[in-house]
């Protein structure tokens, strides 16, 4: 149970952030089916067979993941407040957790069922929706509650149509029988799509003006950085969006039906980014709340200011070692602290001057990997330099230089073992990333080598590119200091986003057809985000 309680922090982030995907989904493909399909005669059998066995599946996973979600929630709740079982299954969460298990039951076994009205499913849908709602910002506010519960409902809701009916349009697509039948059935989905993209901006906006409530909270607080971070990456969404929408509208029927499917799963992809950032919203109180502790704009401004690297180590002595062995005494006993009663949060103490010194030296010797990778890879495609191709080889160097150096308090230079890295969230993120990137730089050097033909080995590293980027958003910082945290999430949230660009450009560039002018531009994006990358990790600071 200590173990559950230390990695409890991400935990609960991943699974809200898969309770949320999933959710879309299964509601999405209710929405799908009783306004995208309805009265569409042409190929309706097969295709409402697949969109119905979709959503059994989605359905499925969604029960799974709230169970999960459920009984891990009970489990750190009954540890850490020591209160019994009875009197936990009384709690909102657990409530709403039921409500949400019954309507993925009903939707999953109606759907099996394959028969009825496809409007019978709207009712446990909504209650998939209301599950999630109540367990939201909006139902612990004490002023303007009902309002904003509304507001948020459609806010889910609209998401659910839009994103969460994604994959079932590309379903749709590919069980077409003709380009014109795949055309109708993208421009009902355009019109939906448009609606919900309304609905879900305005809805924003007011939940926006409601949690945040002014511009300095915006740049001063974790939950101001990561609304604009999911307004930056919404914006991204409907940039792809529009595409799709212009190719709907004006394209000619038999050369759209590729390019279709090929920006919807990169609007899929980049869609469970957005929803994971509204997960990790989740976790952190408004901003409106906070008050105190916010970072002005002349501390963000002198912390962002570029500055030369740092290319001089504090040696291992400097560090605070006798911290770190008390970490591991606290490990072996299975002790931690429940103080401020967050869960799978330790107390934390302010990182000493050497350690800040060891994380910026990291950083930079890091940005200049990444820097060259992306110079690399412009020099590579420019076709001048045939050497340039083995750019991913850089990217080993970078993962062994990252398990080695990320955390100097565990194995193999510190003195907490092995398995504490499954222990501490921080840290299992960082050697998550240092396989991440061992696997990309495989994958991709026997790509650009000509090593591999398979179209599917291709697509490694733009997943696991826009994968890493995802996980960092994810990537939370207990330095003892909410000034200090929230600087470090405005350091981390650029790379993410140009990650997650970085990731989807490559994508398309390999799954857009060759006479697609987007095409280009795709091929020229990606390796110019990996340089930016490259140039903001040499600017990154701590003090």
């Amino acid at each position: 149970m200590a173990r559950l309680l230390q990695i409890f922090g991400f935990l609960s982030v991943l699974l809200r952030g898969a309770t949320l995907t999933f959710q879309s989904l299964t509601a999405g493909g209710v929405i799908f089916l009783c306004f995208v399909l309805r009265n569409f005669r042409e190929d309706s059998v097969e295709i409402r067979a697949s969109c119905l066995s979709w959503l059994c599946r989605f359905a499925l996973v969604l029960v799974a993941v709230q169970v999960s979600y459920l009984v891990t929630n009970s489990l750190i709740l009954m540890e850490s407040a020591q209160i019994s079982l009875a009197e936990v299954s009384g709690a909102n969460f657990v409530l709403a957790g039921a409500l949400g298990i019954a309507g993925s039951l009903a939707v999953l076994l109606s759907a099996r069922a394959r028969a009825g009205s496809d409007g019978a499913l709207l009712i446990p849908a909504a209650a998939i929706i209301a599950s999630s709602v109540l367990t939201s910002h909006a139902m612990a506010r004490l002023e303007y509650r009902l309002p904003l519960v509304f507001v948020t409902a459609l806010h889910q809701l609209a998401t659910a149509a839009w994103l969460g009916g994604l994959p079932y349009l590309l379903i749709t697509l590919r069980r077409s029988s003709s380009p014109e039948s795949a055309r109708k059935l993208s421009a009902r989905f355009s019109q939906l799509a448009v609606v919900s993209v309304a609905v879900l901006a305005s809805a924003g906006v007011i939940l926006s003006f409601s949690y945040v409530g002014s511009l300095k909270a915006i740049y001063g607080t974790s939950y101001g950085a990561m609304v604009a971070t999911k307004a930056i990456l919404l914006g991204l969404l409907l940039f792809f969006g529009a595409l799709n929408f212009q190719l709907v509208r004006q394209g000619p029927a038999s050369s759209i039906l590729a390019s279709l499917k090929r920006f919807g799963e990169a609007e899929i992809g980049i869609g469970i980014t957005v929803i994971l950032v509204a997960a990790s919203l989740t976790s952190l109180p408004p901003a409106v709340d906070l008050l105190q502790d916010r970072v002005p704009a002349s501390e963000v401004f002198a912390r962002m200011t570029p500055r030369p690297p740092r290319f001089s180590s504090p040696a291992m002595k400097d560090l605070p070692e006798d911290v770190y062995a008390a970490q591991k005494r606290a490990f072996e006993v299975g002790s931690i602290s429940t103080e401020s009663f967050v869960p799978g949060q330790s107390g934390t103490r302010p990182n000493t001057p050497a350690e800040k010194a060891w994380s910026e030296y990291n950083h930079h010797w890091a940005g200049i990997i990444v820097l060259s990778v992306g110079l690399l890879a412009l020099l590579a495609q420019a076709g001048k330099i045939s050497w340039a191709r083995n750019w991913p080889l850089l990217f080993v160097g970078l993962a062994v230089f990252l398990f080695l150096r990320s955390d100097p308090e565990v194995w193999p230079l510190g003195p907490n073992g092995f398995w504490v890295t499954f222990a501490d969230p921080e840290v299992l993120l960082h050697r998550i990333f240092a396989g991440l990137v061992i696997a990309l730089a495989v994958f991709e050097w026997r790509v650009q080598t000509g090593r591999v033909a398979s179209s599917n080995v291709r697509l490694v590293f733009p997943m696991l590119v826009a994968v890493a980027g995802g996980l960092l958003l994810t990537h939370s910082h207990s330095l003892g200091n909410i000034k200090e945290e929230v600087l470090a999430e405005l350091s981390h949230i650029p790379l993410a986003i140009l990650a997650v660009m970085a990731g989807w450009s490559r994508w398309l560039e390999l799954r857009l057809p060759a006479e697609s002018s987007t095409r280009a531009w795709m091929a020229r994006l990606w390796p110019v985000c990996i340089t930016l990358i490259g140039v903001l990790l040499l600017n990154y600071r701590e003090m």
